[in-house]
């Protein structure tokens, strides 16, 4: 689906070790999700990317100053792994970090950067995530994330570079000209509903920082955990969410254009799981070629104050326009929005026919507003087509 497109054209796709993992990973794992991503039409989605979060390696590096993946976890090697990978159509990622060590506290790439780069084009890596642990105080990371970038160019393969310094050093000024695929704005992902909505909440004001080829990235999916990590933070001892829950966040990451990347045991994933994170209109509209940011409209009158509840409106290029109906609050709420509000008056005679993504269906031609009724923590997603 994605494979003949430049290198970071669209947001991400695919599976990230850490959220239900963490340090218990090995190559038997991530072979079984290879071959889920297959089975379970997860690669027909268009999720691509395999990734190995932190962990993988052993605590020092060898004579030459080159990492070594732990071969108690890994005993074929990288990249007899990575191979198994693209046999079945797929891409290989990797972690590193830009200090002198991990944040589980081994090896980083700090003035090994380009030694690291060509260990992983030699492996077969496809994707590098690069995380912001045990930097060095006198240094900017602004800097270390230029060097990885340098040296991912010049490796001789193309690697996708997903920068994560959880929004620090202002990086929206300086990302994008970094050479960056893609970067964390956002401090860690737990698997309840206060994190989700606050992260979301805290990148509604930064549509003008994401777009093709470096794309805002409000960390990875929690959809299907249901409290499922061996990491107390990222479980957060909660049980997880709701389905609807769930829902809400992978339709926030998809039309604010932030990779998805499934954090979830795949192996186990129930049916709603699955529904939600197969469904084809709201991968669409995160994979819209234009990548722009949505843009937010607060509904009159009385939410106008409030963050709880909003519209997200995405303008895809086709002509579409992507609408979700967001409402973060503990109650049931009606959400008006104004045409007028999206650059069409009544006046221009042209109404919009929507499209409902979660329930797959038409839902008629309106005039001048749209207004569903919206349970608590739940959202509506329509696309809208300009008719006359």
């Amino acid at each position: 689906m994605h494979n003949n497109k430049p290198l970071g054209l669209t947001p991400a796709m695919g599976w990230n070790s850490w959220n239900t993992f963490t340090w218990d990973i090995n190559e038997q794992l991530i072979r079984d999700v290879a071959d889920r991503f297959v089975s379970e039409g997860y690669k027909d989605a268009g999720y691509e990317y395999i990734v190995i979060d932190d962990c993988w390696s052993l605590k020092e590096r060898d004579e030459n100053g080159n990492l070594i993946a732990d071969s108690s976890k890994f005993p074929s090697g990288i990249r007899a792994l990575a191979d198994y990978i693209h046999a079945k159509g797929l891409k290989f990622g990797m972690y590193s970090c830009v200090g002198t060590h991990t944040c589980a506290g081994y090896p980083g790439s700090f003035e090994h950067e380009f030694q690291d780069a060509r260990l992983f084009a030699e492996w077969g890596v496809d994707y590098l995530k690069y995380d912001y642990c045990f930097k060095p105080r006198q240094i900017s990371g602004e800097l270390l994330y230029k060097r990885m970038s340098l040296a991912l160019k010049n490796c001789g393969r193309d690697i996708l570079f997903s920068a994560c310094n959880w929004g620090e050093d202002n990086v929206y000024q300086w990302i994008r000209g970094s050479g960056a695929h893609m970067y964390r704005s956002t401090h860690d992902i737990q698997d309840h509903w206060n994190s989700i909505k606050s992260l979301a909440l805290s990148q509604l004001d930064k549509e003008c920082y994401t777009g093709a080829f470096c794309h805002n990235d409000m960390d990875m999916l929690v959809v299907g955990m249901y409290g499922g990590s061996n990491n107390d933070f990222i479980g957060a001892k909660s049980g997880g969410c709701t389905d609807n829950e769930y829902k809400t966040h992978f339709s926030l990451w998809s039309i604010m254009g932030s990779p998805l990347m499934i954090g979830c045991d795949i192996r186990s994933a129930n049916q709603p799981t699955k529904d939600i994170l197969l469904n084809r209109d709201l991968i669409a509209i995160n994979q819209d070629t234009e990548g722009r940011g949505a843009y937010r409209i607060k509904p009159e009158p009385q939410w106008f104050h409030s963050d709880d509840v909003f519209m997200l409106v995405k303008v895809l290029t086709d002509g579409d326009l992507a609408i979700g109906f967001f409402n973060l609050s503990d109650r049931q709420r009606e959400l008006s929005l104004q045409f007028w509000d999206m650059g069409l008056p009544y006046a221009s005679g042209y109404s919009l026919s929507l499209y409902d993504c979660w329930e797959q269906q038409e839902l008629g031609v309106f005039k001048e507003r749209f207004c569903p009724v919206v349970p608590a923590h739940d959202c509506v997603v329509v696309r809208a087509k300009l008719v006359s």
